[in-house]
């Protein structure tokens, strides 16, 4: 009996579309690098806050030490002043932060789209496997009903059931690892999208029909969008802003601080006079600045630490642009390369060689030619369709690694 009803169906089956949807909302490590946007967000809130200002209290008095009752009472406070621009440099680098951690995850979000488009091509590789071979196992078991029953009438000798049944064996054999390999990829697919590996998963398309993204129509067109929509070409040019505005920091908290202070003092001193003691109360109000001189410590090593950051994420924002250059040309001419072969295999191996096969069924029904003929022509048929699936992999696995390559966003959710 046939299994391929256990992992393909028209309409009930699962598409890649559903597939990659479930898989971004239940990945736990998509859930996780979600969770660095907020924490993003929450220093930017905490950048924009303003220094806290401090307040002191101060109480003298000279009865602790047998000085009568002098004593004075001061309550004074003090506000750090932010100049230089460094309040808005603050900002500016949480801000650029939040718009790093948005591109990791979504670069994230693009490796886990990949993950699956590459399981899924493994399934549909393995489902149309499965498929052929299960279709020519019922041809061969069909021809051994025929040659059993010309055996029993004495017409062959028996040798060509044994060569029979020996090829339908192997084509069991075949179609036992062609349902391993589409079992392992669809454990995978259960393991990326979420889906408990107790319950079933079947596929809705076949790798021969299944559709991708239209992509653009050249390569240079191709090459302009990825370097515009890439996450990790973004991230890349963020992370050299967010350097950027660290050194802007840097130099801005290199600057003298400024703290202005306020003061009041109330005091009560006493004389001895020849008649009787005097007793003189005293108030000031007091007004100031305080001036930290960076004299020694001017951040030296952190503008340093600063200018190499920018070195750095200006070399990887060069190498991620290369990087998507390459991809997406590779990918274009693995695309061109296997649709050639697609279109020769379909159009002229595949059918010629199917045709051959039917032909010599039935030459073989008539008793002109022996069964390892036939054997061997439909081995020979059995090995272009392998070479076929082979190149409909190529091409569904290349499609699919463009898209990947020109930033996936056709699959993922439109940023907020």
């Amino acid at each position: 009996e046939s299994v391929l009803p256990n992992y393909y169906h028209p309409q009930d089956g699962t598409s890649v579309d559903e597939l990659i949807k479930r898989a971004l909302a239940s990945n736990q490590e998509i859930i996780a690098s979600r969770l660095e946007i907020d924490k993003a967000r929450a220093r930017l809130q905490q950048a924009r806050l303003r220094p806290n200002p401090t307040l002191e209290f101060e109480q003298e008095s000279g009865r602790l030490v047998g000085d009568g009752g002098d004593g004075q009472f001061t309550v004074g406070a003090s506000l750090p002043i932010e100049i230089y621009g460094r309040r808005s440099a603050r900002v500016s680098a949480a801000q650029i932060a939040i718009e790093a951690s948005e591109a990791e995850v979504r670069n994230r979000e693009r490796v886990l789209v990949a993950n699956v488009l590459t399981n899924y091509a493994e399934a549909l590789a393995a489902l149309r496997e499965l498929d052929v071979t299960e279709r020519l196992l019922d041809l061969d078991l069909q021809t051994a009903r025929v040659v059993q029953i010309r055996v029993n009438e004495g017409e062959i000798a028996p040798l060509e059931l044994n060569l029979l049944q020996a090829e339908v064996e192997r084509l069991r054999s075949r179609r036992q690892l062609a349902e391993g390999r589409l079992q392992s990829a669809l454990t995978q697919l259960k393991l990326l999208t979420g889906v408990p590996f107790e319950d079933s998963l079947r596929l809705r398309e076949q790798i021969d029909v299944a559709v991708l993204p239209t992509l653009p129509a050249t390569k240079e067109a191709a090459v302009d969008i990825g370097l515009r929509t890439r996450p990790d070409v973004a991230l890349a040019q963020l992370e050299e802003q967010v350097a950027t505005a660290g050194l802007r920091l840097v130099r801005a908290q290199s600057r003298p601080d400024l703290t202005a202070y306020t003061r009041y003092s109330q005091g009560r001193s006493t004389y001895d006079a020849p008649t009787a003691p005097f007793a003189q109360r005293d108030r000031s109000l007091t007004f100031g600045v305080a001036i930290g001189l960076p004299l020694f410590n001017k951040n030296q090593g952190a503008k340093a630490e600063a200018e190499i950051a920018i070195k750095q994420a200006q070399t990887r924002r060069e190498f991620a642009e290369r990087v998507v250059r390459g991809e997406i040309l590779a990918a274009y001419q693995r695309y061109e390369a296997a649709s050639r072969a697609v279109s020769t295999l379909e159009i002229g191996a595949i059918p010629r060689s199917t045709q051959n096969v039917a032909t010599f069924r039935e030459v073989y029904a008539i008793g002109e030619i022996k069964i390892t003929e036939l054997i061997a022509e439909q081995r020979r048929l059995l090995d272009a369709t392998r070479d076929l699936t082979e190149a409909l992999t190529q091409r569904y696995r290349s499609q699919a690694d463009l898209s990947i390559a020109l930033g996936a966003g056709a699959f993922l959710p439109a940023p907020k």
